[in-house]
């Protein structure tokens, strides 16, 4: 923590300057320290006088040995639960079984109680349900509200999130809230076998590095992680669980916002994180039309398109159908990538594929560094090539 000794400022305002942050202001002669200062010591070094000095400030601290048990965000639609809950279950089971603690599973929504027994059956010792009225269609106050008030009774240590639309949304206000940081995106969770603290990985500086973050005075421990990343677990249907039962109540303003009215996307739906099988374009395909190419071989594998972020900047494809860092991380039993060069931040959304073939024209694309099969030349003519031989594997078959 910074703070600034006021009898020794001298309102130079070298601070407000060196701070990268801009989290200096000056009321009159004296520097203050705002809410977005993240503790760097820029300001401590540049200052003549002294006057500012960082410390380790223990009041922000918390007892962590209250805290127990890793948390799952049960995340469902319309009644169904969502791959990447069930993914993280997998996950949390995991890390429970590192810390020895319980693994449990916070449900929100309204008569959503066939999912619970789902949740049992996925890893779910324990259970955590909210159902109400207000909880049907996700909304941010409420949920916050329900989650937050749990947290602080139970005092879970560790609190998981998939990294969908509503875990991004959901996850920085509970962090806000708790007072504790929020990792996002990761894409691997280990526990320190030292102490026991969370290890949380994820790639950083546009996928360069991949960074492992730490929460060690603060609790819970939280993440987002990105669908498509972890392992489903096996469904046992004999487990059985405890159930626990949330009550929150809401008062006039607790809700700001009102849901009037749900418009689904007449587009094209496409699941990229379910699929066994992607071909997938990029910029070589040379124009929108490739992708009916890409279609046309994605039909006769049983899978589905999907596209670099160069294609999709292109206007050739919906962002819906994006692989990558800042699309969707895929991790189908056969990936085909055909003229995407591989750029560190479409490997990161695809290279925990089964196998990966590549088709491009350049044989020193970085795709083939990762590739299990590479094949060097015109996609437009080895891919004919390859749905020929398909078509005599099938009439042979039959």
């Amino acid at each position: 923590m910074v703070n600034v000794i006021a009898e020794k400022c001298k309102g130079c305002t070298k601070c407000v300057k060196a701070c990268p942050f801009n989290a200096i202001t000056m009321e009159g002669k004296l520097a203050v320290i705002g809410p977005s200062c993240t503790s760097c010591g820029a300001c401590v070094d540049v200052c003549p006088f002294d006057a500012i000095e960082k410390t380790d400030d223990a009041t922000h601290t918390v007892d962590i040995s209250a805290y127990h048990d890793v948390w799952v965000f049960a995340e469902q639609r319309d009644g169904k639960l969502l791959g990447v809950a069930i993914e993280l279950l997998g996950e949390g089971r995991k890390l429970a079984n590192d810390i020895g603690c319980r693994l449990c599973a916070v449900l929100c929504g309204e008569n959503v109680d066939h999912l619970i027994d789902e949740l049992f059956a996925y890893g779910a010792d324990k259970v955590y349900y909210a159902n109400k009225p207000e909880l049907k269609t996700y909304n941010t106050d409420a949920y916050t509200k329900t989650i937050y008030e749990a947290i602080k009774t139970y005092k879970p240590e560790i609190v998981l999130l998939g990294a969908t639309h509503i875990g991004r949304d959901l996850g920085p206000c509970l962090a806000v809230k708790c007072g504790t940081g929020l990792t996002a995106d990761c894409t691997k969770l280990d526990i320190d076998p030292t102490d026991k603290k969370l290890m949380q990985t994820r790639p950083a500086f546009g996928g360069n590095l991949m960074a492992t973050i730490v929460c060690p005075r603060h609790r819970p421990q939280m993440a987002t992680v990105r669908p498509g990343v972890m392992d489903k677990p096996q469904r046992d249907n004999s487990r059985k669980g405890e159930v626990i039962a949330l009550n929150p109540v809401f008062k006039d303003g607790d809700i700001r916002t009102k849901v009037l009215e749900i418009v689904k996307s007449v587009t094209e739906h496409v699941s990229l994180t379910d699929a066994d099988v992607i071909v997938s374009g990029g910029r070589g395909l040379g124009g929108p039309e490739g992708f009916e190419l890409l279609r046309e071989l994605a039909k006769k594998l049983g899978g589905v398109v999907g596209a670099s972020r160069a294609a999709v900047d292109s206007g050739w494809i919906d962002h819906a159908y994006q692989v990558g860092q800042t699309g969707t991380t895929v991790k189908p039993k056969l990936y085909i990538a055909c003229g995407i060069s591989g750029a560190i931040q479409h490997l990161a959304g695809m290279q925990e594929s089964g196998y990966i073939v590549a088709i491009n024209k350049n044989e020193n694309a970085p795709i083939f560094e990762i590739a299990d099969y590479g094949i060097v030349g015109d996609l437009y003519k080895v891919i004919p090539a390859i749905m020929e031989e398909l078509d005599k594997l099938e009439s042979s078959v039959v």
